[in-house]
């Protein structure tokens, strides 16, 4: 069995809308007080606080402040370990010798989202064929149900992003493997002018979202920074701001989940470079890395192949660009070089199609470097 998670559009009314906002405001707080306890707790008298001892005050809680009775208890117990989350995180990151970064407080309007832990038996109802959803505590939304779910629902995420609202079920399904395939391909991953060039010779342009709505971003910034802030205009003009970058983000993700698809369909086994893509990031090519999107397309690519039984391998990106896939003569190039022949053998050769070749003979490639004579695909 494997979780796939759904993600489905709410249209709430404006009384629904006033529930949700006062649910996560809720929660908000709650988280807020529950990391300050653990604070106050550790620097006092220098006591640990776990989750389950929080937990335990949930009933108090809802007692002593009546607004708390009608969120679900899991919701509230879900806050809760969200902060013993957060707190491991950042225990793991010390030990590890990681930039620790300490938990934080949540500022107003920085909370927008809350689970239902068991949403298959309590909490969250799906009605009327999937038109409506029933939430505690919020009544029965409206649903666009454009997909069926499958499976047995296991949780439920009620998201806010930006002025709209979604519901994401994570469902527990059976996989669909598909049939055998022993073709094998590598993909170099780029961002101009191609997104994606494969060892077979194909080139995906990159769609560049982002750069092509730099202007229309650039207008809804400045008329954000002359308004007032906390103002009605400011809340309306943060919105427009938000609305262009939901829709760019959207764009990028349809892209890559189609692309990915089409991989995953078509080939057994899809090879690319194990890149550092937070350290690529941080350097002058970090806008292009962004737009691009490669961490999210690769976790795209990774479980929908998990899903459909194909095999995603990570290769050492070291050289794939400098080597000859023919004769393996090594030489470093300006990227401006896109096109060149091999001076060793006399290949011509597209810089891009021969770093897509390297990196699927890398897939195949023993402990000596060589590559295997049984490697598929070659």
């Amino acid at each position: 069995m494997t979780r796939k998670a759904f993600k489905y559009r709410l249209y709430p009314t404006k009384p629904q809308m006033g529930d949700l906002e006062r649910t996560l405001e809720l929660c908000r707080q709650l988280y807020n007080a529950a990391l300050q306890e653990r604070r106050e707790a550790y620097k006092k008298a220098g006591r640990t606080i776990g989750f389950y001892e929080q937990k335990r005050h949930l009933p108090e809680i809802r007692e002593e402040l009546p607004e708390y009775k009608r969120i679900h208890s899991q919701v509230l117990q879900n806050v809760i370990e969200r902060v013993d989350r957060a707190f491991q995180g950042f225990f793991r990151r010390v030990r590890r010798g990681q930039k620790p970064g300490y938990p934080r407080f949540k500022g107003k309007g920085r909370y927008d989202s809350f689970t239902f832990p068991q949403a298959g038996t309590t909490g969250v109802k799906v009605q009327e064929g999937g038109k409506r959803v029933l939430i505690h505590g919020v009544g029965s939304v409206k649903l666009k149900l454009h997909r069926p779910l499958e499976g047995q629902i296991k949780t439920a995420t009620v998201k806010r992003e930006g002025d709209q609202w979604y519901i994401v079920f994570v469902c527990e399904v059976e996989p669909k493997p598909l049939p055998d395939n022993g073709k094998a391909i590598g993909i170099d991953l780029g961002t101009n002018p191609y997104f994606l060039v494969t060892s077979e010779g194909e080139r995906i342009e990159a769609p560049r979202y982002l750069q092509k709505a730099q202007d229309k971003l650039a207008r809804a910034q400045r008329s954000l920074s002359r308004k007032k802030k906390g103002s009605n205009r400011y809340r309306k003009a943060r919105l427009r701001l938000a609305r262009l970058h939901r829709k760019i983000a959207d764009q990028r993700k349809d892209f890559h989940h189609k692309l990915a698809r089409k991989l995953v369909n078509t080939y057994g086994t899809i090879v690319h470079e194990d890149l550092n893509i937070l350290a690529l990031s941080r350097t002058p090519v970090a806008k292009g890395v962004h737009d691009a999107g490669w961490a999210e397309f690769l976790e795209i690519l990774a479980y929908k192949a998990a899903e459909a039984g194909r095999r995603v391998i990570g290769v050492d990106p070291r050289y794939t660009s400098q080597d000859c896939p023919v004769c393996g003569h090594r030489e470093r190039r300006p990227l401006w070089v896109r096109e060149y022949t091999c001076p060793s053998c006399g290949t011509p050769l597209h810089r891009d199609v021969a770093a897509a070749q390297n990196i699927l003979a890398k897939a195949w490639a023993g402990p000596s470097g060589k590559v295997s004579l049984r490697s598929p695909g070659l």
